[in-house]
């Protein structure tokens, strides 16, 4: 099965919350990869990659974020793969 790969970007209150790396660790758990970084508008950004089930699983997962975190939205754009070979934060 072909990867799927999705770009988002996370609106609420989710930075200083320990979004990013939460998500590095949901990530690699479902064996996603991609990264996640912060934004300048309080936004978190992402590109997560892997079988189609798991980023389902990923996607899920950011639409609730960890224990502390708001979210209001989760923007997603389907995009071609880059085959990432892990979950990395960015800063």
């Amino acid at each position: 099965m072909a990867p799927r790969c999705v770009r988002i970007k996370v609106r609420g209150l989710v930075q200083g919350v320990y979004y990013r790396l939460n998500m590095q660790k949901t990530a690699v758990m479902h064996g996603v990869s991609g990264w996640v970084r912060n934004l300048g508008d309080g936004s978190v950004e992402a590109v997560i990659e892997g079988e189609p089930g798991n980023v389902e699983r990923v996607l899920e997962w950011c639409s609730a974020g960890p224990e502390g975190a708001r979210v209001d939205g989760v923007d997603t754009e389907e995009q071609p793969a880059e085959g990432f070979a892990s979950f990395d934060i960015r800063d």
